[in-house]
């Protein structure tokens, strides 16, 4: 959607971004290599992420195989994932180290349903602030007679339209993500 507000929409967009980028770090037993994507280890004097120092893939749903190219790094990616949020212990056979995710249970995947729709509150407070900011900006233009008290009702209606349009996508991406943690 192009709209009168490109600025507006563009920061709307990025909370939206922020949304999603904090669901895919949800672990909801299926294996995905965005778990790993805040773990950092030091590599010649520099912290890297794990990304970036090794190859990631996923050969079967529930695991994810990590191959650093540097074969001394291994223990430690090994231990700064031990030593993360991921909940998982990683097994090394000296070559590769392997996540294998456990299915969670019925009381870990509400746990995460419930987390989701924190992110997505959240990220529609977000949302309603960048409205309220801006509705705030269009006030004092019309106070300080830069646009006619038509233009202020004609902004504040648009902007009103988008947030409610982004209020329904934040559900409809928190009802997809439930969907998905329900069912695996």
């Amino acid at each position: 959607m192009s709209s009168k507000y490109p600025e507006i929409e563009e920061k709307m967009n990025k909370a939206l971004g922020v949304l999603n980028e904090q669901l895919h770090t949800l672990r909801a037993g299926r294996a995905n290599a965005a778990v790993l994507d805040k773990i950092k280890v030091e590599y010649y004097g520099t912290m890297s992420k794990i990304n970036e120092v090794a190859a990631i893939s996923v050969p079967e749903p529930r695991m994810l195989v990590i191959q650093p190219w540097d074969v001394s790094l291994i223990k430690e990616i090994e231990k700064a994932i031990q030593a993360s949020d991921v909940g998982i212990n990683p097994a090394n056979d000296g070559k590769v180290i392997r996540l294998l995710f456990p299915q969670p249970t019925e009381e870990r995947r509400r746990e995460l349903v419930k987390e989701s729709k924190k992110y997505g509150e959240d990220t529609k407070v977000a949302i309603r602030n960048i409205r309220r900011d801006n509705i705030e900006k269009y006030k004092k233009m019309e106070k300080n007679h830069e646009i006619t008290e038509d233009d202020l009702k004609a902004a504040e209606s648009d902007i009103q339209k988008m947030t409610d349009e982004y209020i329904k996508k934040i559900d409809v991406i928190i009802t997809e993500k439930e969907k998905e943690i329900m069912a695996v």
